[in-house]
């Protein structure tokens, strides 16, 4: 990265630092040479990061984002703020809804120079789902109170230790039979490093990206069954799939302890893709990366025998021959 970043120096909070994007973002501003304060219910999830960090480059901060007095010290010195604040169970309009409009109206009294704040594609106040309406009331609070802050709402985020390719890795792994739920669903999965790419130069350039909202997507649109095709090519398996209609799936996510909820069912079902005519990847002046390019080598674990066993090439041509 540029040592020239305008970033380099400055005080960067970071809300939800802890989280599974987190890692990423707090990786891309470290590179840039930003101090970063990662302020999480659970900032001891995060320790991994330490050594990317120079000596007083990073500190963890407990916090509580419903809470205004966690929040306003949480800021204490900031020039910089990302929200990546988010989650399926809860009080999801206080984490999600309320919580970004308390950060972002700290942070304009605070003097905050730029504001990034996560969304996700699909957030909408009149969707059923309490998930998609949060994250709606979340952008409304948040411009309200920070009208220059740069909005981003990216699809499924995949990446090396990601709780969605890994998930169906480890199922088509294991079954030789597998049900699809929302099989015809088309997703634009996109790379985590491409999103924390996109925070820090909506960071570095508030007067160019502020006040936009910019929807994140990668280059190719894949239904759930073309995933699960591809996942089970790249491990080298022969996986028989079966498309589950919408009415039992919705029956499936209405039962308690199922891995997918009512909620998270009724966010797949329409598919998560870029709006036409939207703000992208393209005026961040990043080329997303395609799933393709890293699937092979992140499903070696899954495959037979490992690392240890046949190249992909290999595998996917006995695949292939039965």
């Amino acid at each position: 990265m540029p040592t020239s970043s305008p970033l380099s120096g400055q005080l960067v909070t970071i809300f939800g630092g802890s989280g599974y994007i987190g890692n990423y973002v707090a990786q891309s501003l470290l590179e840039r040479g930003a101090r970063l304060r990662l302020a999480s219910r659970a900032p001891h999830k995060a320790q991994a990061l330490k050594p990317l960090a120079n000596l007083g480059q990073l500190q963890f901060l407990p916090c509580d984002i419903t809470r205004e007095d966690h929040v306003a010290a949480a800021l204490d010195g900031a020039n910089y703020v990302v929200n990546l604040v988010g989650a399926f169970d809860g009080d999801l309009t206080a984490l999600m809804g309320e919580a970004p409009g308390t950060i972002a109206r700290l942070a304009a009294a605070k003097g905050v120079r730029g504001f990034v704040h996560i969304s996700a594609i699909g957030a909408d106040a009149a969707s059923p789902t309490a998930y998609a309406k949060s994250k709606a009331l979340g952008e409304q609070c948040v411009i309200e109170g920070f009208p220059t802050a740069t909005i981003l709402r990216p699809s499924i985020v995949f990446g090396p230790d990601d709780n969605f390719l890994n998930l169906f890795g480890g199922m088509i792994e294991m079954l030789p039979v597998l049900p699809v739920f929302g099989a015809q669903a088309k997703l634009q999965l996109v790379y985590a490093d491409d999103v924390a790419e996109a925070v820090a130069i909506a960071l570095e350039h508030p007067e160019a990206h502020g006040g936009h909202t910019y929807e994140l997507g990668g280059p190719e649109q894949l239904s759930m069954m073309e995933i699960h095709e591809r996942i089970a090519a790249a491990q080298g398996r022969r996986r028989h799939f079966i498309a589950v209609p919408d009415g039992l799936s919705a029956a499936f996510a209405a039962l308690p302890g199922t891995p997918m909820s009512r909620d998270q069912w009724a966010l797949l079902k329409p598919g998560s893709t870029v709006a036409n005519g939207t703000r992208g990847f393209a005026e961040l002046g990043i080329e997303p990366r395609p799933l393709g390019l890293f699937l092979d080598k992140w499903m070696t674990r899954f495959r037979k025998h490992g690392r240890f066993g046949l190249s992909n090439d290999r595998a996917k041509a006995r695949s292939a021959a039965g």
